[in-house]
């Protein structure tokens, strides 16, 4: 009886989890990637497209909740429970790739701003910035990047491939400091 539970714990855990994750990508999704700003880049999967969060979390979300359901309903043995549940797992999270994922991946991304939405945005030099004088910076502005002619607010020559903080934007031309962390 004891393995039974475990059993069943581990599938309660995986969906309460997966509702867990939903609930919180849904409310602070946004919050969240734009407070942390990149830090968590190295957990992406971009060589591979199958692994995305979503797809992965949504399989293990269903895999808890079939096998909480094979468990209750149905009189298979706990092997074939396990293997009954990560089938319909993987097919969920597949279809989830390939009817959500993909086809938002896929969809038109708008890149339209505002200069004064840069204020405070983070990017790199790509033109040296010279003391007195003006460069160029690549932004990240929605889907794309952007370039813009830039100057020092302090008047130090920024090089090509620094990091760089817009500290405020006067007509076309963004005034920017050497990002500092």
């Amino acid at each position: 009886m004891k393995g039974g539970r475990t059993l069943e714990g581990v599938f309660i855990g995986c969906l309460v989890g997966g509702v867990l994750f939903a609930l919180v990508s849904v409310v602070l999704g946004d919050w969240l990637s734009a407070s942390l700003d990149g830090m968590l880049d190295f957990l992406s999967f971009d060589g591979y497209p199958v692994l995305q969060p979503t797809a992965i979390v949504s399989g293990i979300t269903v895999f808890g909740g079939a096998g909480l359901l094979l468990s209750h309903h149905t009189s298979l043995g706990s092997l074939l429970i396990i293997f009954t549940a990560i089938v319909i797992g993987l097919a969920a999270a597949v279809a989830m790739f390939f009817f959500y994922v993909r086809p938002m991946a896929r969809s038109e991304n708008s890149t339209s701003y505002s200069m004064k939405e840069l204020t405070g945005a983070i990017g790199e030099v790509s033109v040296t910035i010279p003391g007195k004088g003006y460069g160029e910076v690549l932004i990240k502005v929605g889907a794309g990047l952007t370039n813009h002619i830039a100057s020092s607010v302090d008047g130090d020559q920024i090089p090509a491939g620094e990091r760089i903080v817009v500290v405020n934007v006067e007509g076309h031309t963004l005034h920017v400091s050497k990002l500092e962390l």
